[in-house]
This record gives C-alpha cells, sequence and structure tokens, in this order.
C-alpha cells in the first residue's frame, strides 16, 4: 500500500513488546526488549509503527500503546475485527480508517505475469538502494527514514524491502516492502503483510508497481505463507484495480489510527471545496491545516482559498497571495519586460525578437543563431512554445501556434542546456530542480502514438491531472526531427525525447538538484526576484549543469508549482512568509 504521512523524524525499527497491566512501569510509555515477543506487538517502520491487533489480548492495552505514538509519526492499528468495540472505547482519541483490507490467498495465487521491461526487481542491498528507496518516498509525499536505518534492516528476517531499478539508469524507481508475521509473533495464521508500495512518478516503463507486488507475493509463496494482507485507500481505484487483476479480495479487517494533525484530513470536518483544489492549492491548504491556520475555499476550480489565522488573513491562487503586488505579477505576466528587468539587473539574458518583425529580420536572426525558440510574449504551463527551430517554415509554423495563445510573439536564441527551475520564498532559494521533456521507451510492439498515450496517462495520476503529453503539432515535429512518426513501432528499449520543452504541464520530468547548485545560480535567482520585488517566484535558467555558474535567464513566474518540489519544504516556506507567528518545530 502507498501510505502519505507527512515528513518528520525517522525512528529506529525495531521490535518491542508492551508491558501488559501487571507489569512495573505500565502507563509510563515503558518498553521491554524481547528475544521472541508473541504478544502486544509493535513494530517500528520509521514512518510510525506498526500494532497487530491479533497480538494484543485487550483493546484498553491496544489503546495505551497507540497514546504511545512518538511526534510527527502515524501508528496503525492493523487487522482491527471489531472496529465499532475499540473505537467506543475512546472516540476523542482514536478514528476508524477510510481504507480497505485485502487479501491475496498464496495457495491459489498464479506466479508469472508480466514483469515490466528494463527493469530489475531484487532485494535492498546497499547504502545507495536505501538512498534510492528515500527518494521514492520523497518523490510520493511518504516520510523519508535515516539510510543507516535500512542498513540494519538487511539482517531483520522478519521484514523484507524489494527495489525496482531502472537498467539504463540504474536509478531506483519502486519499492515495497513485506512483513513475515510468523517470522514476527509466530502467527498460527501464517499471514504476511505489504506495506509502503511506491512507485516514482516520473518512472518511464509501464508495469512496476504489478511487477514489486508479484515479486513479494512469489517471494512468500516459496516460503509458505498462506497469504498476503495489504490496506489502501477506499477511492484509490487504479491501485485496487490492480490488486484484484492480481487476485486480491476485500476481507472484513480494519486499521485504527490516533487522531492527530497528520491524520486530520480522515476524521475532521472536511473544507468545503477541498477535493475540487488541484495539488498545487491542495499541498498549502493541507500545510496550513495542520497548523491550525482556518482555510476557506473560494473558488476550488482556479486554485483560490483564503488561510485567516491570528486575525491576519491572505487570499491566495494556489501560491500567488496578497503578498505579491499587481506590478510584479505584471511585471511576471510580459515576458519581454521579465527579461528587462532580468538584463538591467545584471543577468544574462538571450537574444531576442518580436515576431513581428519582418520576414527577412526573422531569417537574419535565425542565421545568427541556428537555432530559436519560439514562445507567446504572455502564457503559463508550456502553451504555445516551440524549441529548437531550425528552418523558416518551422518557424513560420511555430509563431502561428504560438498566436493561438497570445497575439505578441517572441523569437530567442536557443541555448543548449538543461532547464533548471529555481524556487525563491521570501528572497532566499527554497528548491531547485532541473525539468527535462517528456520521453517514452520502446517495447517493440506499441506505435509510438501508443506509448505516448501511456506514459501521458501515468503522468496525469502522478499529479492529479496536472501533467499530459500533447499529441500536437510541436510533437510531430520533435518526431520528424528524429526520423519518426506517431505510428512507427519504437524498438524495444529504445528511449527518445517527444517534446523539446521541458515544462511539467506537458509531460516534462522534475529532478532535485537543491544540495548541487552553483551559488552564482542562487544569487542571480535571489537578485532578480529583490529587482521585482515579489516574494514567491519561480525563477527560470538555461544552463549546462547546475552545478556550473554559467546560465541564461529564461523567465520568471509569479505562481510556481510547489507541489512539484519534494523532497524540499516549498509549502513550509510558504506559510512561513504568510504567518511567521504559526512557525512550530519539526523533528527531521
Amino acid at each position: 500500500m502507498t501510505r502519505k504521512p507527512r515528513r518528520g523524524s525517522a525512528l529506529s525499527h525495531r521490535l518491542t513488546r508492551l508491558r501488559s497491566p501487571g507489569d512495573s512501569g505500565y502507563g509510563q510509555g515503558v518498553r521491554e526488549e524481547a528475544e521472541a515477543p508473541a504478544r502486544n506487538i509493535a513494530l517500528d517502520c520509521g514512518w510510525g509503527r506498526l500494532l497487530f491487533t491479533q497480538t494484543f489480548d485487550r483493546y484498553a492495552d491496544l489503546l495505551e500503546a497507540l497514546r504511545e505514538e512518538a511526534l510527527d509519526a502515524r501508528d496503525i492499528a492493523f487487522h482491527v475485527r471489531d472496529p465499532h468495540v475499540l473505537l467506543a472505547q475512546a472516540p476523542l482519541e482514536i478514528f476508524l480508517d477510510p481504507s480497505h483490507t485485502f487479501r491475496l490467498d498464496l495457495s491459489t495465487y498464479r506466479a508469472g505475469g508480466r514483469r515490466p521491461r528494463g527493469v530489475t526487481i531484487r532485494r535492498l542491498a546497499s547504502e545507495t538502494d536505501a538512498a534510492g528507496i528515500n527518494a521514492v518516498y520523497a518523490s510520493c509525499g511518504m516520510i523519508q527514514v535515516r539510510e543507516d536505518f535500512f542498513a540494519g534492516e538487511r539482517d531483520n528476517r522478519p521484514v523484507t524491502y524489494f527495489v525496482a531499478q531502472d537498467d539504463a539508469t540504474g536509478q531506483i524507481i519502486g519499492t515495497v516492502t513485506g512483513i513475515d508475521h510468523q517470522r514476527l509473533f509466530d502467527d498460527p495464521e501464517r499471514g504476511a503483510s505489504l506495506w509502503c508500495l511506491a512507485v516514482h512518478p516520473q518512472a518511464r516503463q509501464p508495469g512496476i508497481g504489478e511487477g514489486l507486488v508479484r515479486t513479494l507475493a512469489e517471494h512468500y509463496q516459496a516460503r509458505g505463507i498462506a497469504y498476503v494482507d495489504l490496506s489502501v485507500l477506499h477511492d484509490n481505484e487504479k491501485a485496487i484495480g490492480l490488486y484484484e487483476k492480481l487476485g486480491f479480495r476485500r476481507v472484513p479487517l480494519f486499521a485504527v489510527k490516533r487522531k492527530n494533525a497528520i491524520n486530520e484530513k480522515f476524521f475532521a470536518q472536511p473544507v468545503e471545496g477541498y477535493q475540487s483544489l488541484n495539488p498545487y492549492a491542495r499541498l498549502i491548504v493541507d500545510e496550513a491545516l495542520r497548523r491550525g491556520i482556518h482555510v476557506e475555499v473560494t473558488d476550488a476550480e482556479g486554485g483560490f482559498f483564503r488561510l485567516i489565522h491570528g486575525g491576519r488573513t491572505i487570499h491566495c491562487r494556489e501560491s500567488l497571495s496578497d503578498l505579491t503586488s499587481s506590478v510584479a505579477m505584471s511585471i511576471c505576466d510580459d515576458k519581454a519586460v521579465t527579461r528587462r528587468f532580468a538584463e538591467a539587473t545584471g543577468l544574462s539574458v538571450p537574444q531576442q525578437l518580436s515576431a513581428d518583425a519582418s520576414a527577412d529580420e526573422k531569417r537574419a536572426f535565425l542565421e545568427a543563431h541556428g537555432k530559436l525558440v519560439v514562445k507567446p510574449a504572455r502564457g503559463e504551463q508550456g502553451r504555445g512554445i516551440s524549441v529548437g527551430i531550425s528552418t523558416m517554415d518551422a518557424l513560420d509554423a511555430a509563431i502561428r501556434q504560438a498566436r493561438q495563445v497570445s497575439d505578441r510573439v517572441l523569437l530567442e536564441a536557443c541555448f543548449e542546456g538543461e532547464d533548471l527551475r529555481l524556487v525563491v520564498i521570501d528572497y532566499k532559494l527554497v528548491a531547485a530542480a532541473v525539468r527535462r521533456p517528456p520521453r517514452v521507451v520502446g517495447d517493440g510492439r506499441s506505435p509510438i502514438r501508443k506509448l505516448i498515450e501511456q506514459q501521458s496517462r501515468r503522468r496525469a495520476a502522478a499529479t492529479g491531472g496536472e501533467s499530459r503529453i500533447p499529441v500536437d503539432a510541436e510533437t510531430k515535429r520533435c518526431l520528424a526531427e528524429q526520423q519518426l512518426d506517431l505510428e512507427m513501432i519504437l524498438e524495444e528499449g529504445r528511449e527518445i525525447t517527444v517534446r523539446k520543452a521541458a515544462n511539467l504541464h506537458t509531460g516534462g520530468t522534475i529532478h532535485d538538484v537543491t544540495a548541487t547548485v552553483h551559488p552564482d545560480l542562487v544569487d542571480a535567482a535571489c537578485r532578480v526576484a529583490k529587482a521585482i520585488k515579489i516574494p514567491v517566484v519561480g525563477i527560470d535558467f538555461m544552463v549546462r549543469d547546475p552545478a556550473e555558474p554559467d546560465y541564461v535567464f529564461i523567465e520568471a513566474n509569479e505562481r510556481p508549482g510547489l507541489a512539484n518540489h519534494e523532497p524540499q519544504p516549498t509549502a513550509e516556506a510558504f506559510v512561513d512568509l504568510l504567518f511567521p507567528g504559526s512557525r512550530y518545530p519539526v523533528v527531521r
């Protein structure tokens, strides 16, 4: 199952037996290590503990265990058979998790099935694997755990970690955790459970989640385990569809959790309109709710909401707030004006020409630079942008496409390199990430059109519908430059770029480089933010290497998508700016 607890402290992973009422120290949160515990089992998983309800003789003991939940953690009481009885004992402290429990009967499970091409699924083996698992967790909004935690767990017999590794890049792109109940507490039913199934949302290959689940199921089947259970949110239709396809069936077992800030959205009165917000607005609203800030959604479709705290009210549209002036917004809105501000600040800017220039001027500009970028003077989300234009015919077509977005169109010298986004909040860098164009990998059977459609569906699912790959003139032009078209079958393992623009809304992917970005790039981004006098902004550079100082300024975005930069604390920094008095200590 995929869990999304808030980031926080990573606790050591150990097995403990919680003391019973007859033990000395009961009620004081004291634990006693046991070599072969059989009752009152709590397994610390780093993001919280799993309390196996079938090992507790009394619900009173289970409640005491839940009350020992660590700060910034989310414990789960699993396998609750009579939730109504448990809830009645502490209705103000605990709630019934809105998840279904599914079970795979391994006596009837048929091994085999499809395995993802270009991916190797294997056991956790190194510190590098641990870092890769953390990167996958971060990309899915899950809590990260210490790398030494994983190193110690390689010898933990009840717990098994599998990873999916991209054969081409060596990157860890998926993971799943299994817990052997028989080894953990001598389970008479010989059961096991599946936890933390996670696939990087930017993984290119299909079928990674299915491959991980099958690998874990076959691992336990070979060891004589009777069944594998898992818990999944009731509305996660995609995951439920996968599990049912593999033979999982619902069973009448439940999960109970404590009422804490992390779980608030599952038990508190919902914010009206919350479910209709996009991921960029929802990320900020979630952070505000954790701090006790009142939220009013004023227009869910547009991403508008009002935050109220301590007599202060601020209206927002995603990361755009009342703190951004109309003048600053108008500067960012016009790319030609933004470029002039950047140039006046001393930043390196590309040469630019209006598309209204004469044909001779445009031809000379193209000949001087070899390749051009064509973009609307006003617009967002990558609409109407064409990259790498090298002929007059392509230039005329790109200008017509850009004019569908804005009457004014700009031509710029094309700087070869990578697209770098720097998020600056309160004139300090919060996140830096390289954005890359959408790519697909051939399977030897499917036409490129189908590969694009599959990848587009995965990007949409991973971003709440915010990222899709359009099949338009720009896509066809990009393929034609590679002597390809939409109906051609791409050979197995061949990877191609299907659009040159790296914008996330048109299927691009994002890769965090905050720890390695060059200080000169950070300084340039902060300087232009101060020149525009905009407190929250996304500054875009083209760079050959984010670790090197060379760059060309591209544009400034007054409403950067903060949800694209996990694991960096973008939402926390944004709410800190709006309500500095709401800051709270977070254990990391």
